[in-house]
């Protein structure tokens, strides 16, 4: 596994189509630290510490420069010191790195609900259901990574493979900034290699035990009988590291729902003060969270608005529908309700965005008697199925078209466009 300082650094530079490697792993660089150099840019590239100086402190994050001379987190202050004398010591400012972790967990929920953190700067994520959309998992990590550097001026690392176990030590091996596919028909080659402290649950004592048996790699422990690693370590923990060592790993992601949300933005090249112009972009976002919705078998109880205006102030409003809806037209009217009351008249707004939040699986709700988005949804499935067959785009709502390319279409047969207005 690579060194915290970020040597073995080990990345998959060429774009790969694979699919199977569904669950990534992101993982913040150097987080604590990453954040506090925001404010002071000067810094970069000089080994700094983030902590309290005093005789009874402790590391609380380093940068890759410091990590070098051996400084890691939870690390005393003194010892961090000695090995790195010159080392810059910042103090601590816990409220931003809050901040910025839920501002780049919310752009993990821009691609799937199914978002797992598991601390303030990681979280696994299963793409699965955003490959139609988005593209193949190194396409969607792609993504996200550099969506993360240009809205928070922060580096994240990523591991994509066919478990958590697997995508988790691929995010550790790419560090720092880097990305690192592991499709499943290759994971046993590149778990095999990998030092034994690589396992999950091998701290110093089982290695120690593992070590008179003579097993070094991941490799030479799956090659070992059950029975002489049960005489070892004991047996829930001879089975357990014997099935990671083949890369089985059956945990799925599992998001809380408070954190189950989809959502799309955009921010225009200019800012557009419109009002169609604003409105006709909420219903192009509003159509692609509900095709998400449908296709991830989701409904949803609310419905957030994003805007931020030309001098980048920003803010969000939220409604809490009476009855939960996978329909972009009932996404859409919301989202345009919020937007008249938010934005002053005339205002030039630079980023709109449509979220959907509070999910509920779709078959956990029941339809009222009277359901006043049945037509709707009977036009957007229809729309879903004519995109699963012949691909996005091949049905388009009449209104989310500009004029002239209404007159375009309109010269086309009907087998190569279609409306739902």
């Amino acid at each position: 596994m690579s060194k915290q300082d970020g040597s073995g650094r080990q990345v998959t530079a060429q774009p790969t189509d694979d699919t199977s490697a569904r669950i990534l792993h992101l993982d913040m660089d150097a987080f604590f630290a990453s954040v506090e150099l925001l404010e002071r840019p000067e810094l970069r590239g000089r080994p700094v510490i983030v902590g309290h100086r005093g005789a009874r402190s402790v590391v609380t994050a380093a940068t890759y420069e410091a990590r070098r001379y051996g400084v890691n987190s939870a690390m005393p202050m003194a010892i961090a010191l000695r090995r790195c004398p010159n080392a810059i010591v910042l103090e601590p400012h816990y409220d931003r790195y809050t901040a910025f972790s839920r501002q780049v967990m919310g752009i993990l929920g821009d691609v799937t609900p199914l978002v797992e953190p598991l601390s303030i700067d990681e979280a696994f994520l299963d793409v699965r259901g955003a490959v139609p959309l988005f593209g193949p998992p190194f396409a969607i990590a792609t993504t996200l990574r550099e969506r993360i550097r240009r809205e928070t001026g922060l580096t994240a690392s990523v591991g994509a493979a066919a478990t958590k176990f697997v995508a988790k030590l691929a995010s550790s091996r790419a560090k720092p900034d880097g990305l690192l596919v592991v499709p499943e028909a290759e994971t046993l080659g590149f778990l095999h290699p990998q030092p034994i402290t690589a396992l999950w649950g091998v701290g110093g004592a089982t290695e120690e035990r593992l070590a008179r048996l003579g097993l070094r790699t991941v490799g030479d422990l799956a090659r070992t009988p059950l029975d002489a690693l049960r005489a070892a370590i004991g047996e829930a923990g001879a089975v357990r590291l014997h099935e990671l060592s083949w890369g089985r790993d059956p945990r799925a992601v599992t998001p809380s729902r408070d954190e189950k949300s989809i959502g799309h933005e955009v921010t225009f090249e200019r800012d557009v003060a419109d009002a169609d112009a604003l409105e006709r972009e909420l219903l192009r976002l509003a159509t692609r969270v509900a095709e998400r919705l449908r296709r991830g078998g989701w409904v949803a109880r609310t419905v957030a608005l994003k805007l931020r205006f030309g001098d980048f102030r920003t803010i969000t409003r939220s409604r809490t529908l009476a009855e939960p809806t996978d329909v972009a037209e009932r996404l859409s009217r919301e989202a345009r309700g919020l937007l008249q009351e938010a934005r002053p008249a005339g205002t030039g707004i630079r980023l709109i965005g449509v979220r959907a939040e509070n999910l509920l699986p779709a078959g956990s709700v029941a339809r009222g008697l009277w359901d006043d988005d049945e037509p709707w949804r009977d036009a957007e499935t229809t729309a879903d199925a004519v995109a699963e067959r012949f691909g996005r785009g091949a049905l388009t709502r009449a209104s989310l078209l500009q004029p002239g390319e209404r007159r375009r279409r309109s010269a086309l047969s009907s087998e190569d466009v279609g409306s739902l207005d």
